[in-house]
């Protein structure tokens, strides 16, 4: 089974997780993809908008390391490098929530520039619970959109955020019954094509643009801690 499927249809590229006995999770082979196709859609004058969802009832359990390579090293690296292509990728990014949300599927929700989630879908980051730190820029993006107590909540105290206080929070963008959410997200996506993409994409570039170089920075320094974890806990930076 392709864990990764690819459907581009009117300008809009759509990157679907598929593997769903296993919710989603996402292993070192489905990260190396999906950068593949995120930076190829940002230089691809076809697309204009990429959307990231999910097969089944889960969005994404998070990392699967049980279908990657030993050597950890490889993973992280290939882990910086998804959530750099997602802080660099210049056009709209959203994300479609079709269920629960886990890890990182939580933690890259504030580098989409819209996410449509279903109100069946929950939002947790059990990062003390697994002796982990927070990863893709959490540490800085959630306190930003969240306020300094629910992202400590969040972060260090494995809170489970439900989707409605996912809506008051600011982390998803709109919240739809589940057997509307893809109608309803597609019908939101054609409206956003029928807008000026120019004034969209430069819109994003001048409210992204300050903090581009401290979001690379602070995913480099979120993946060097979690190898630090590995090396301290292991012996070696097999998590």
């Amino acid at each position: 089974m392709n864990t990764i499927q690819v459907h581009d249809n009117s300008n809009v590229r759509i990157i679907r997780l598929n593997k769903p006995k296993k919710k989603n999770a996402i292993d070192y082979d489905m990260y190396v993809e999906i950068t593949k196709l995120i930076n190829r859609a940002a230089t691809d004058e076809n697309i204009s908008i990429v959307a990231l969802t999910g097969t089944g009832d889960f969005y994404c359990s998070g990392n699967d390391l049980n279908n990657d390579p030993e050597n950890t090293d490889a993973l992280l690296k290939a882990i910086e490098q998804f959530v750099e292509s997602l802080i660099l990728f210049p056009k709209l990014l959203i994300a479609i929530v079709n269920g629960p949300a886990v890890g990182i599927a939580v933690t890259t929700l504030p580098l989409c520039d819209f996410v449509y989630a279903s109100e069946n879908a929950f939002f947790y980051t059990p990062f003390s619970k697994l002796e982990l730190v927070s990863e893709a820029c959490s540490s800085i993006t959630f306190p930003s959109l969240m306020g300094e107590r629910m992202a400590r909540q969040m972060l260090m105290l494995n809170f489970k955020m439900n989707a409605k206080e996912a809506l008051q929070c600011g982390l998803i963008s709109n919240l739809y019954k589940k057997q509307e959410l893809q109608s309803k997200s597609l019908k939101n996506i054609k409206e956003l094509l029928k807008l000026s993409q120019h004034s969209l994409i430069t819109t994003k570039r001048l409210m992204r643009e300050p903090n581009i170089k401290k979001l690379i920075e602070i995913n480099k320094v979120e993946i060097r801690e979690i190898r630090n974890i590995g090396k301290r806990l292991y012996g070696k930076s097999k998590l």
